[in-house]
Protein backbone atom coordinates (compact mmCIF):
# COMPACT_ATOMS: atom_id res chain seq x y z
CA UNK A 1 0.00 0.00 0.00
CA UNK A 2 0.92 3.66 -0.51
CA UNK A 3 2.03 5.31 1.85
CA UNK A 4 0.14 8.51 1.30
CA UNK A 5 0.90 10.89 3.77
CA UNK A 6 4.86 10.50 2.32
CA UNK A 7 3.90 10.83 -0.72
CA UNK A 8 1.86 13.86 -0.55
CA UNK A 9 5.19 15.48 1.19
CA UNK A 10 7.30 13.80 -1.69
CA UNK A 11 4.98 15.77 -4.45
CA UNK A 12 4.45 19.02 -2.56
CA UNK A 13 8.04 19.64 -3.48
CA UNK A 14 8.55 21.71 -6.53
CA UNK A 15 11.78 20.32 -7.26
CA UNK A 16 10.93 16.84 -8.55
CA UNK A 17 8.52 18.36 -11.08
CA UNK A 18 9.24 18.64 -14.92
CA UNK A 19 8.23 22.17 -15.09
CA UNK A 20 10.06 23.23 -12.06
CA UNK A 21 6.61 24.97 -10.77
CA UNK A 22 7.79 27.87 -8.08
CA UNK A 23 4.65 26.26 -6.10
CA UNK A 24 2.73 23.17 -5.70
CA UNK A 25 -1.06 23.01 -4.22
CA UNK A 26 -2.76 20.14 -3.69
CA UNK A 27 -6.89 19.29 -2.92
CA UNK A 28 -8.00 15.91 -1.84
CA UNK A 29 -11.36 13.72 -2.54
CA UNK A 30 -12.13 10.33 -1.29
CA UNK A 31 -10.44 8.82 -4.38
CA UNK A 32 -7.95 11.21 -4.77
CA UNK A 33 -4.90 13.85 -4.45
CA UNK A 34 -4.69 16.50 -6.99
CA UNK A 35 -1.17 18.64 -7.12
CA UNK A 36 -1.60 21.26 -8.89
CA UNK A 37 1.79 23.57 -10.55
CA UNK A 38 -0.20 26.48 -12.36
CA UNK A 39 0.51 24.93 -15.23
CA UNK A 40 -0.28 21.09 -14.86
CA UNK A 41 -2.70 18.83 -12.43
CA UNK A 42 -1.24 15.58 -11.04
CA UNK A 43 -3.91 13.08 -10.28
CA UNK A 44 -3.08 10.14 -7.65
CA UNK A 45 -5.44 7.67 -7.04
CA UNK A 46 -5.85 6.89 -3.23
CA UNK A 47 -5.31 2.69 -2.02
CA UNK A 48 -9.13 2.52 -1.25
CA UNK A 49 -11.38 0.17 -1.80
CA UNK A 50 -15.45 1.47 -1.71
CA UNK A 51 -17.06 -1.75 -3.38
CA UNK A 52 -17.49 0.33 -6.28
CA UNK A 53 -14.50 1.01 -7.01
CA UNK A 54 -11.30 -0.91 -6.02
CA UNK A 55 -7.50 1.24 -6.21
CA UNK A 56 -5.78 -0.87 -3.50
CA UNK A 57 -2.92 -2.49 -5.92
CA UNK A 58 -0.94 -0.32 -7.95
CA UNK A 59 -1.51 -2.60 -11.49
CA UNK A 60 -4.90 -1.67 -10.61
CA UNK A 61 -4.08 2.34 -9.88
CA UNK A 62 -1.84 2.36 -13.17
CA UNK A 63 -5.03 0.70 -15.36
CA UNK A 64 -7.57 3.25 -14.20
CA UNK A 65 -4.72 6.02 -14.49
CA UNK A 66 -4.81 4.71 -18.26
CA UNK A 67 -8.97 4.56 -18.17
CA UNK A 68 -9.21 7.80 -17.37
CA UNK A 69 -6.66 9.54 -19.68
CA UNK A 70 -8.56 7.73 -22.82
CA UNK A 71 -11.86 8.12 -21.67
CA UNK A 72 -11.39 11.88 -20.99
CA UNK A 73 -9.83 12.51 -24.32
CA UNK A 74 -13.61 11.92 -25.39
CA UNK A 75 -14.78 15.52 -24.23
CA UNK A 76 -11.72 17.05 -23.52
CA UNK A 77 -9.18 15.88 -26.01
CA UNK A 78 -6.54 18.96 -25.29
CA UNK A 79 -6.84 18.44 -21.64
CA UNK A 80 -5.70 14.70 -21.13
CA UNK A 81 -1.49 14.17 -21.54
CA UNK A 82 -0.51 10.89 -20.41
CA UNK A 83 0.14 9.03 -16.93
CA UNK A 84 4.01 9.46 -15.74
CA UNK A 85 5.32 6.89 -13.26
CA UNK A 86 6.31 8.41 -9.88
CA UNK A 87 9.81 6.15 -8.64
CA UNK A 88 11.74 6.11 -5.32
CA UNK A 89 15.42 5.90 -5.93
CA UNK A 90 17.46 5.40 -2.67
CA UNK A 91 14.88 7.41 -0.76
CA UNK A 92 14.61 10.24 -3.63
CA UNK A 93 11.02 10.36 -5.14
CA UNK A 94 10.63 12.02 -9.22
CA UNK A 95 8.48 11.67 -11.69
CA UNK A 96 9.77 9.34 -14.46
CA UNK A 97 12.91 8.90 -12.50
CA UNK A 98 15.17 5.98 -11.86
CA UNK A 99 14.23 3.45 -9.23
CA UNK A 100 11.12 1.14 -8.61
CA UNK A 101 7.81 2.38 -9.82
CA UNK A 102 5.75 3.18 -6.41
CA UNK A 103 2.91 5.16 -8.16
CA UNK A 104 1.38 6.60 -11.07
CA UNK A 105 -0.65 9.82 -11.84
CA UNK A 106 -2.72 11.29 -14.12
CA UNK A 107 -1.40 14.35 -16.08
CA UNK A 108 -3.14 16.99 -17.35
CA UNK A 109 -3.34 20.32 -18.39
CA UNK A 110 -4.34 22.81 -15.36
CA UNK A 111 -7.42 24.51 -16.01
CA UNK A 112 -8.08 28.15 -14.18
CA UNK A 113 -10.56 27.08 -11.81
CA UNK A 114 -12.58 30.47 -12.52
CA UNK A 115 -13.70 29.45 -15.72
CA UNK A 116 -15.30 26.08 -14.55
CA UNK A 117 -19.21 26.81 -14.84
CA UNK A 118 -19.46 26.15 -10.56
CA UNK A 119 -17.19 29.35 -10.28
CA UNK A 120 -19.09 30.95 -12.64
CA UNK A 121 -22.48 29.64 -11.73
CA UNK A 122 -21.85 31.63 -8.40
CA UNK A 123 -20.71 34.60 -9.67
CA UNK A 124 -24.20 34.75 -12.14
CA UNK A 125 -22.13 34.69 -15.12
CA UNK A 126 -23.68 31.60 -16.88
CA UNK A 127 -26.26 33.08 -19.53
CA UNK A 128 -28.99 30.86 -20.78
CA UNK A 129 -26.94 30.43 -24.34
CA UNK A 130 -23.99 29.09 -22.43
CA UNK A 131 -26.19 26.56 -21.27
CA UNK A 132 -27.54 26.12 -25.08
CA UNK A 133 -23.73 25.51 -26.10
CA UNK A 134 -22.87 22.84 -23.29
CA UNK A 135 -26.08 21.07 -24.18
CA UNK A 136 -25.49 20.84 -28.04
CA UNK A 137 -22.25 19.57 -27.14
CA UNK A 138 -23.59 17.04 -25.14
CA UNK A 139 -26.28 16.09 -28.07
CA UNK A 140 -23.36 15.55 -30.17
CA UNK A 141 -21.20 13.56 -27.65
CA UNK A 142 -24.38 11.01 -26.94
CA UNK A 143 -25.09 10.72 -30.69
CA UNK A 144 -21.67 9.24 -31.19
CA UNK A 145 -20.67 7.90 -27.78
CA UNK A 146 -20.60 3.79 -27.90
CA UNK A 147 -23.83 1.31 -27.42
CA UNK A 148 -24.28 -2.06 -27.68
CA UNK A 149 -26.31 -4.73 -26.35
CA UNK A 150 -23.87 -5.33 -23.30
CA UNK A 151 -23.98 -1.36 -22.55
CA UNK A 152 -27.89 -1.68 -22.92
CA UNK A 153 -28.03 -4.23 -20.46
CA UNK A 154 -27.04 -1.87 -17.84
CA UNK A 155 -30.17 0.12 -18.21
CA UNK A 156 -32.45 -2.93 -17.10
CA UNK A 157 -34.99 -1.68 -14.13
CA UNK A 158 -33.23 -5.13 -12.20
CA UNK A 159 -29.68 -4.02 -13.19
CA UNK A 160 -30.39 -0.63 -11.94
CA UNK A 161 -32.41 -1.18 -9.12
CA UNK A 162 -29.07 -3.23 -7.82
CA UNK A 163 -27.51 0.37 -7.59
CA UNK A 164 -30.28 2.39 -5.99
CA UNK A 165 -29.93 -0.71 -3.28
CA UNK A 166 -26.74 0.00 -3.19
CA UNK A 167 -26.56 3.36 -2.22
CA UNK A 168 -29.24 2.62 0.77
CA UNK A 169 -27.10 -0.23 1.63
CA UNK A 170 -23.76 2.40 2.04
CA UNK A 171 -25.77 5.04 3.15
CA UNK A 172 -27.25 2.92 6.15
CA UNK A 173 -24.98 3.85 8.91
CA UNK A 174 -24.98 7.54 8.13
CA UNK A 175 -28.93 7.78 9.31
CA UNK A 176 -29.18 10.31 12.05
CA UNK A 177 -25.60 11.87 11.00
CA UNK A 178 -25.86 13.08 7.09
CA UNK A 179 -29.68 11.79 6.45
CA UNK A 180 -32.59 11.54 8.25
CA UNK A 181 -34.51 8.32 8.82
CA UNK A 182 -38.18 9.82 7.31
CA UNK A 183 -35.72 11.61 3.87
CA UNK A 184 -33.72 8.06 4.28
CA UNK A 185 -37.48 5.78 3.95
CA UNK A 186 -39.12 8.36 1.86
CA UNK A 187 -36.42 8.15 -1.01
CA UNK A 188 -36.19 4.47 -0.51
CA UNK A 189 -40.05 3.60 -0.98
CA UNK A 190 -40.60 6.04 -3.61
CA UNK A 191 -37.74 4.83 -5.55
CA UNK A 192 -38.76 1.19 -5.34
CA UNK A 193 -42.32 2.51 -6.58
CA UNK A 194 -40.87 3.60 -9.42
CA UNK A 195 -39.09 0.59 -10.52
CA UNK A 196 -42.25 -1.45 -9.95
CA UNK A 197 -44.94 0.81 -11.42
CA UNK A 198 -42.98 2.53 -14.48
CA UNK A 199 -41.31 -0.32 -15.90
CA UNK A 200 -41.88 -0.34 -19.38
CA UNK A 201 -40.38 2.87 -19.32
CA UNK A 202 -37.04 1.44 -18.83
CA UNK A 203 -37.47 -0.94 -21.56
CA UNK A 204 -38.61 2.00 -23.86
CA UNK A 205 -35.72 3.98 -23.31
CA UNK A 206 -33.35 1.10 -24.29
CA UNK A 207 -35.65 0.52 -27.52
CA UNK A 208 -34.99 3.87 -28.46
CA UNK A 209 -31.37 3.39 -28.09
CA UNK A 210 -30.71 6.54 -25.10
CA UNK A 211 -27.96 3.85 -23.42
CA UNK A 212 -24.78 4.81 -23.83
CA UNK A 213 -21.03 4.77 -22.95
CA UNK A 214 -21.66 8.48 -20.98
CA UNK A 215 -19.73 10.68 -18.99
CA UNK A 216 -20.75 9.23 -15.50
CA UNK A 217 -20.25 12.36 -12.79
CA UNK A 218 -21.32 15.51 -15.64
CA UNK A 219 -21.62 18.26 -12.67
CA UNK A 220 -20.45 22.37 -13.31
CA UNK A 221 -17.31 21.67 -11.71
CA UNK A 222 -16.15 18.98 -14.76
CA UNK A 223 -17.06 22.17 -17.45
CA UNK A 224 -14.59 23.93 -18.42
CA UNK A 225 -15.39 27.25 -20.43
CA UNK A 226 -12.66 28.32 -22.12
CA UNK A 227 -11.55 28.70 -25.72
CA UNK A 228 -13.88 25.45 -26.37
CA UNK A 229 -15.81 23.91 -23.93
CA UNK A 230 -14.09 21.08 -22.52
CA UNK A 231 -15.92 17.96 -20.05
CA UNK A 232 -13.50 16.21 -17.37
CA UNK A 233 -13.33 13.93 -14.95
CA UNK A 234 -15.89 11.11 -15.89
CA UNK A 235 -16.03 7.74 -14.39
CA UNK A 236 -13.19 5.51 -15.08
CA UNK A 237 -13.54 2.83 -11.71
CA UNK A 238 -17.02 1.44 -13.00
CA UNK A 239 -18.43 0.65 -16.18
CA UNK A 240 -21.65 0.56 -14.58
CA UNK A 241 -21.62 4.41 -13.69
CA UNK A 242 -21.07 5.22 -16.90
CA UNK A 243 -22.84 2.94 -18.87
CA UNK A 244 -26.90 4.12 -18.45
CA UNK A 245 -29.19 6.03 -20.05
CA UNK A 246 -28.27 9.40 -21.19
CA UNK A 247 -31.25 10.61 -19.13
CA UNK A 248 -28.69 9.88 -15.86
CA UNK A 249 -26.09 11.38 -17.54
CA UNK A 250 -27.73 15.29 -18.64
CA UNK A 251 -29.88 14.81 -15.19
CA UNK A 252 -27.18 14.78 -13.24
CA UNK A 253 -26.30 18.03 -14.36
CA UNK A 254 -29.84 19.37 -14.19
CA UNK A 255 -29.49 18.12 -10.47
CA UNK A 256 -26.28 20.08 -10.10
CA UNK A 257 -27.69 23.20 -11.71
CA UNK A 258 -31.00 22.62 -8.51
CA UNK A 259 -28.56 22.23 -6.17
CA UNK A 260 -26.84 25.91 -7.18
CA UNK A 261 -29.96 27.18 -6.70
CA UNK A 262 -29.98 28.51 -10.64
CA UNK A 263 -33.17 26.19 -11.77
CA UNK A 264 -33.63 28.69 -14.39
CA UNK A 265 -30.91 27.23 -15.92
CA UNK A 266 -32.06 24.27 -16.69
CA UNK A 267 -35.06 25.52 -19.34
CA UNK A 268 -32.43 26.35 -21.99
CA UNK A 269 -30.15 23.07 -20.92
CA UNK A 270 -33.07 20.66 -21.62
CA UNK A 271 -34.94 22.24 -24.31
CA UNK A 272 -32.21 22.46 -26.26
CA UNK A 273 -31.23 18.72 -25.85
CA UNK A 274 -35.01 17.50 -26.73
CA UNK A 275 -34.64 19.70 -29.93
CA UNK A 276 -31.48 18.53 -31.18
CA UNK A 277 -31.63 14.93 -30.05
CA UNK A 278 -35.02 13.99 -30.45
CA UNK A 279 -35.44 12.42 -26.46
CA UNK A 280 -38.42 14.30 -25.65
CA UNK A 281 -39.27 11.11 -23.40
CA UNK A 282 -36.24 12.06 -21.24
CA UNK A 283 -38.33 13.89 -19.30
CA UNK A 284 -40.73 10.85 -18.12
CA UNK A 285 -37.48 9.39 -15.90
CA UNK A 286 -35.25 12.53 -15.22
CA UNK A 287 -36.77 13.11 -11.95
CA UNK A 288 -35.48 9.48 -11.09
CA UNK A 289 -32.38 10.06 -12.36
CA UNK A 290 -31.88 13.58 -10.55
CA UNK A 291 -33.09 11.86 -7.22
CA UNK A 292 -30.24 9.16 -7.74
CA UNK A 293 -27.58 11.31 -8.74
CA UNK A 294 -28.53 13.51 -5.78
CA UNK A 295 -28.47 10.44 -3.59
CA UNK A 296 -24.99 9.32 -4.94
CA UNK A 297 -23.74 12.69 -4.45
CA UNK A 298 -24.93 12.75 -0.65
CA UNK A 299 -23.35 9.42 -0.03
CA UNK A 300 -20.01 10.46 -1.40
CA UNK A 301 -20.19 13.29 0.92
CA UNK A 302 -20.86 11.17 3.97
CA UNK A 303 -17.80 8.84 2.98
CA UNK A 304 -15.64 11.67 3.78
CA UNK A 305 -16.32 11.57 7.24
CA UNK A 306 -14.82 8.32 7.71
CA UNK A 307 -11.57 9.19 5.91
CA UNK A 308 -8.65 9.58 8.44
CA UNK A 309 -6.76 11.71 6.05
CA UNK A 310 -9.20 14.40 5.51
CA UNK A 311 -9.47 17.38 8.15
CA UNK A 312 -11.81 18.11 10.68
CA UNK A 313 -12.87 21.73 8.68
CA UNK A 314 -13.67 19.68 5.96
CA UNK A 315 -15.23 17.13 7.14
CA UNK A 316 -17.75 19.87 8.46
CA UNK A 317 -18.23 20.85 4.77
CA UNK A 318 -18.96 17.75 3.63
CA UNK A 319 -21.50 16.72 6.53
CA UNK A 320 -23.49 20.31 5.54
CA UNK A 321 -23.11 19.26 1.66
CA UNK A 322 -24.20 15.75 2.33
CA UNK A 323 -27.58 16.51 4.04
CA UNK A 324 -28.33 19.23 1.76
CA UNK A 325 -27.99 16.70 -1.19
CA UNK A 326 -30.14 13.91 0.84
CA UNK A 327 -33.13 16.98 0.93
CA UNK A 328 -32.71 17.22 -2.52
CA UNK A 329 -32.83 13.86 -3.66
CA UNK A 330 -36.05 13.42 -1.27
CA UNK A 331 -37.74 16.65 -3.15
CA UNK A 332 -37.28 14.85 -6.42
CA UNK A 333 -38.64 11.39 -4.72
CA UNK A 334 -41.87 13.40 -3.88
CA UNK A 335 -42.29 14.14 -7.42
CA UNK A 336 -42.96 10.37 -8.57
Amino acid sequence: MTDLPALKKALLNPGIYPDRPKEVRWVETHISLVFLTGTYAYKIKKPVNFGFLDFTSLDKRKRFCEQEVTLNRRLAPGLYLGVPNITEDNGKISFEGKGRVIEYAVKMRQVPEKFLMNRLVEQNKVTPKMMEAVSEKLVHFYSSAETSDYIESFARPERVKQDTDENFEQTERYIGVTISRDVYETIRKRTDCFFRDKEKIFYQRIASHRIRDCHGDLRLEHIFWGDEISIIDCIEFNERFRYTDVAADIGFLAMDIDYYGKPDLNEPLLRTYIEKSGDSDVLKVLDFYKCYRAYVRGKVDSFQLDDPNIPGEKKSGALKRAQKYFDLSCQYAKRF
